[in-house]
């Protein structure tokens, strides 16, 4: 497991490279829940998400016969778009491969920034593409199964315990579980007492699952949430989640496409379904701490366009 260390190496790695977000009160959202509460607005991060904070500290990692090697990685949709736009900054050659239900926006944005793009058919044929391209030499840029991607990541923590005022309850989302791993870490050296949520939807609940049985296991990916739809944690991940995490709570693409729509009326942010998760999921922390409970969201994303989200809306009955 990484420690504090590991997170403070990597936000001196990628400093100048990445943007140091915004952690605010929101109003809107205390008025909605009923509590005070604080977000970490991950979603105005370069390529619209965390993730450019993992594969910025990977990048900057790689010695010179990697980097000409060139790097693969394989996404749902951010960590594609991450890889491709960090590693055109850096001038490595990419090759990012994403399943064919992947946003077209990330698709287009991936290969926009130079990176070849392949599309498979599903999450689990883009895993396997990706382990066959890097024993044919390519370098590996894991979206989670990487100490050093996962300390990447876990810079979110480190801003948010430095930047935000007292909290109770931190809530993130987990797809393969690189950025709650980097953000428990994070958080329980830095602020011990807080309680941290994870939250997936239903047809990505990886990590509920692996908790379930005791380690990682293979899920069948059904979710809307591309991003959130890791095929198996990782032993690295689980190990995180499992020490570190108080419960990951599993919500329908229903409730996270609402939160989407709550979160832009409320908060004035536009999201994706994998934060749009985090609201239902509050409700519940609500619901078991009480009425003292003190929030942090973590939004960790905002690559949806317009028409996924009135198609969304339409899908699920809501105006």
């Amino acid at each position: 497991m990484i420690g504090i260390t590991d997170i403070e190496a990597a936000a001196e790695r990628i400093a100048g490279h990445v943007v140091r977000t915004p952690t605010l009160p929101s109003p809107g959202l205390a008025g909605l829940l009923g509590v005070p509460v604080t977000v970490k607005l991950e979603l105005l991060q370069r390529t619209g998400s965390f993730k450019a904070r993992g594969a910025a500290a990977k990048l900057l990692s790689l010695g010179e016969a990697e980097r000409a090697a060139g790097v693969v990685a394989v996404s749902g949709g951010n960590h594609g778009i991450a890889v491709a736009v960090m590693a055109a900054a850096l001038d490595v050659k990419a090759t990012v491969v994403m399943p064919r239900s992947a946003p077209a926006r990330a698709v287009e944005i991936a290969e926009e920034a130079g990176a070849s793009v392949r599309l498979t058919d599903g999450m689990g044929s883009a895993f396997s593409l990706v382990n066959t391209l890097r024993d044919e030499g390519l370098t590996l840029v894991h979206p989670f199964d990487d100490p050093v991607v996962i300390a990447g990541q876990g810079t979110v923590g480190l801003e948010f315990a430095q930047d935000a005022d007292e909290v109770t309850d931190v809530l993130v989302s987990v797809g393969g579980g690189g950025l709650i791993s980097g953000v428990a870490t994070a958080l329980r050296a830095l602020r011990p007492r807080v309680r941290i949520w994870g939250v997936e939807t239903e047809g990505a609940e990886a990590m509920a699952e692996a908790l379930k049985a005791g380690g990682p296991v293979p899920v069948e990916v059904s979710s809307i949430s591309t991003t959130l739809s890791a095929p198996a944690v990782a032993p690295l991940t689980y190990e995180h989640v499992a020490a570190l995490v108080r419960e990951v709570l599993v919500v329908p693409d229903r409730e996270a496409v609402r939160g989407c729509l709550e979160l832009a009326e409320h908060a004035k942010v536009w999201t994706e379904p994998a934060a749009g998760c985090l609201l239902p999921a509050a409700r519940r922390v609500v619901e078991r701490v009480g009425p003292d409970v003190r929030l942090g969201l973590v939004v960790c994303g905002g690559n949806a366009s317009a028409a996924d989200m009135a198609s969304w809306a339409e899908r699920f009955g809501l105006r």
